[in-house]
């Protein structure tokens, strides 16, 4: 088994390397850059129109951005927290303290770049999201990179095929994927936390999972949206009260953390009055591999659950987008970092891990996170972090069952998709008996295939995304009249343009 496990690791480094080193960071800095720039700083120049039109919109019972009569799809905020849950999880909390010990303190950086071009990344494959999809025989929106390869970059010139098979690898990436990303190391990350905690034996953690996710994810994405709906607001902010707590209490830090970040942002580590040179290669890759898989901008996950949403507008989800990006990484994985950095637990100068389990080995990842919040809160710590990764991972879980759900429907069909959930429950039994550094660079290695063709489809259909924008930038804040752009079907149009 030894020696299977020690196979895969190799093969899966290699695949690793090539998605990521040689192709990823240049594709994914890059559409960010594009689309950025396409949009006018869209995130930036109308911070306050998205601010309005997402958070704003939660207290407007009166919004004009939703189909109210729609019964079988869920509302924006419902498609919010479906998709928060999936992507505020365990990288939120041990994938900042995996960056900060493989990449040191300037990582954080390149998380927060990562995050601003990530925005309009969220934002475009969003709008694509909305303008692409179709309803299904239930009469339940289906929407995705799938279906904007395929419909989209299909209907370029000689661009069919492609399409096509761009539609179909990115589906079976999306499987693999919430099988890693979505199941295996998020469940793996419960178990251990349990154990480490209060001493619960994986098998067990492993049986509770199987039992709670059944009664949820079978139920369908009603079901899943309206525990996510419940779940995310609580742990988000039980989360944040807490890092809040441990950020006022070590407030003298503040400067030395951000000039640490910043410091460390080009692969310089202050060591013992000297200088050691680290890689910006290896500071930018960590803190971008990180960066994605924390917020998910640029895989196109996220837009399977967005175009399930009963909004008109595309940008209007396009802007939920931005929305989750900043809150996902520029809020709390922020908050973690300073955390980390401020604790005492990490040198914030070298980015040196300075405390040890019993066993005498540096702490690492979530183990770090507790060893942090227990400057403050003492053993509580420990066990608080426990609690949240156990709901954020879990949440996860139920946002990357949706993906996978609606990968497999357009592979196979709606009939069999009760097949995949069944064995997506079954599995997470086996994330908890997995090695954590595995179950987490298989998740890297999906990551960045299923990035691959929707980055491609977000490219090649990057002018289609500025002409809507602009067509709803002139309409909703110029005040201008025009025929507003809704979807990319005649028949569809009309349906919406009724309801405007």
């Amino acid at each position: 088994m030894n020696e299977f496990l020690a196979t895969v690791a190799h093969v899966n480094d290699v695949i690793n390397n090539f998605v990521w080193v040689k192709i990823g960071l240049i594709l994914l800095l890059g559409t960010g850059i594009i689309m950025t720039c396409l949009t006018g700083f869209f995130q930036v120049s109308h911070f306050r129109h998205w601010w309005k039109h997402t958070i704003g919109e939660l207290f407007n019972k009166e919004s004009d951005s939703k189909d109210k009569s729609d019964k079988h799809n869920i509302s924006q905020f419902q498609s919010l927290c479906t998709a928060l849950a999936a992507t505020v999880g365990v990288g939120n909390i041990a994938g900042v303290a995996s960056a900060i010990v493989a990449g040191g303190a300037g990582s954080i950086f390149w998380m927060w770049i990562a995050a601003f071009f990530g925005m309009m990344t969220n934002y475009s494959e969003n709008v694509l999201g909305i303008y692409y999809r179709r309803k299904n025989e239930r009469g339940e929106w289906c929407g995705g990179p799938m279906y904007y390869l395929r419909d989209g970059l299909g209907r370029h010139k000689n661009c069919k095929t492609l399409g096509a098979v761009l539609a179909v690898a990115f589906c079976i990436f999306c499987l693999f994927a919430s099988f890693g990303i979505g199941n295996l190391s998020q469940n793996n990350t419960i178990a251990v936390n349990l154990k480490a905690a209060f001493n619960v034996p994986t098998w067990v953690t492993g049986i509770g999972i199987v039992i709670v996710a059944a009664l949820v994810i079978i139920g369908g994405i009603k079901r899943i949206a309206a525990v996510t709906e419940k779940i995310v607001p609580f742990m988000v902010a039980l989360y944040m009260i807490g890092a809040l707590v441990i950020f006022f209490s070590n407030i003298q830090s503040a400067g030395l953390v951000f000039k640490s970040i910043f410091g460390c942002a080009f692969g310089i580590k202050a060591v013992e009055g000297g200088f050691v040179g680290v890689t910006v290669k290896s500071v930018i890759t960590w803190g971008f591999k990180r960066g994605v898989f924390s917020n998910e901008a640029g895989l196109g996950s996220s837009v399977m659950v967005h175009s399930c949403s009963n909004v008109r507008e595309p940008v209007r989800q396009g802007m939920w987008g931005i929305f989750e990006v900043f809150a996902d990484t520029i809020v709390v994985c922020t908050l973690t970092a300073f955390v980390i950095l401020s604790s005492g637990v990490v040198d914030p100068a070298t980015g040196t891990v300075l405390v040890a389990g019993a066993d005498g080995v540096a702490l690492e990842k979530t183990a770090l996170v507790g060893a942090a919040f227990s400057t403050v809160f003492g053993k509580f710590g420990t066990g608080f972090i426990a609690i949240a990764v156990m709901l954020f991972a879990f949440s996860t879980t139920l946002g990357w069952s949706v993906y996978g759900s609606k990968a497999w429907e357009y592979l196979f069909g709606r009939k069999s998709v009760i097949g995949y959930k069944i064995f997506f429950v079954l599995m997470c039994f086996v994330g908890p008996q997995l090695t954590s550094s595995l179950a987490w660079d298989i998740s890297d290695t999906f990551n960045g295939m299923m990035m691959i063709p929707n980055l491609i489809g977000v490219l090649v259909l990057s002018p289609e995304v500025y002409k809507i924008t602009k067509n709803y930038i002139a309409r909703h804040i110029h005040g201008k009249e025009e025929k507003p752009i809704l979807s990319s079907f005649e028949d569809v149009q009309k349906d919406m343009e009724k309801i405007l």
